[in-house]
């Protein structure tokens, strides 16, 4: 193996949260440079090995370099020959989410043109869809803030266990609002009494005790929160083991504010009685069913 530089490739759809990213590997003390044209790696990789104190090195490579992108199947390729240690992280969003991004921020798309976001963002998921299939991490930074970014980042570029590595994101919904587009899987509480029907629980949330006893008053309940537990269990190994670092579980009613937020709050117990990272949301819990 020539020298002992390891680099990372960050690419992905504009607004995915590279800039975000790359800011993570800078603060573990990695070489960083942004938007390094891909015909230039080979040089850059050479220069790390002929001296310096450059031992990682995280480097951004996007649409922006124009016609330059298209070097770094080639580039990607002369690591491998020449046997230098690399990965490519890819991030990405919804199109919902990349177009509210671009219009809060006012940017235009690099490849909109005179065109909408939305076919700019579609040019570059088409073109990005190989690079993407090559990529050994991908993160979708779709329901992510900075900081949960931040977390995925430096969960997946560090040792630990798969259940350390993956954040389990548990959203309680309403089916009334539509189901979660970032959903990885959706589970349907409809099935089971409904508290909302009971003057006294109508009232209150599944974060409340008496709503959470009614819920799980009946034994079914129990049966259901179990098969959810044990299914989560089971996809994290092979989530982590495909490169992601967040498995999205929605959990539904018909309002999302009483049976949703009781399981949803039970199996996060659950988890993290196992050791797993989780945060939990209840979307529609302040909404009237």
């Amino acid at each position: 193996m020539k020298g002992a530089v390891k680099f990372v490739i960050i690419t992905g759809l504009s607004g995915a949260g590279k800039s975000q990213a790359v800011k993570v590997f800078e603060d573990a003390d990695y070489f960083c440079v942004d938007n390094l044209p891909p015909a230039l790696l080979p040089k850059f990789a050479e220069l790390c090995a002929s001296g310096g104190n450059i031992q990682r090195a995280a480097l951004v490579m996007d649409i922006r370099g124009g016609e330059f992108f298209k070097a770094l199947f080639d580039a990607l390729a002369y690591l491998t020959y020449h046997e230098w240690p690399h990965e490519v992280l890819f991030l990405e969003a919804s199109e919902e989410v990349l177009v509210r991004r671009f219009k809060e921020t006012r940017r235009r798309h690099p490849l909109a043109g005179v065109d909408s976001i939305q076919d700019g963002i579609r040019r570059e998921v088409e073109m990005l869809a190989e690079i993407k299939k090559r990529a050994d991490k991908i993160i979708n930074t779709t329901g992510l803030t900075p900081s949960q970014l931040k977390e995925a980042v430096q969960a997946l570029f560090q040792d630990g266990t798969a259940g350390e590595k993956l954040q389990i994101r548990l959203l309680s919904f309403g089916f009334k609002k539509g189901i979660p587009l970032d959903a990885d899987f959706v589970f349907d509480c409809r099935f089971l009494a409904n508290p909302h029907y009971v003057p006294e629980l109508k009232p209150l949330t599944g974060t409340d005790t008496r709503v959470r006893q009614f819920v799980f008053g009946d034994e079914v309940s129990h049966y259901f929160l179990a098969m959810i537990h044990e299914m989560v269990k089971f996809v994290v190994p092979h989530t982590v083991k495909e490169g992601r670092t967040q498995l999205v579980v929605a959990i539904g009613c018909t309002g999302g504010r009483h049976r949703s937020v009781a399981m949803a709050e039970a199996l996060k117990e659950k988890l993290v009685l196992a050791h797993m990272r989780v945060a939990i949301e209840h979307r529609h819990i302040s909404e009237e069913a």
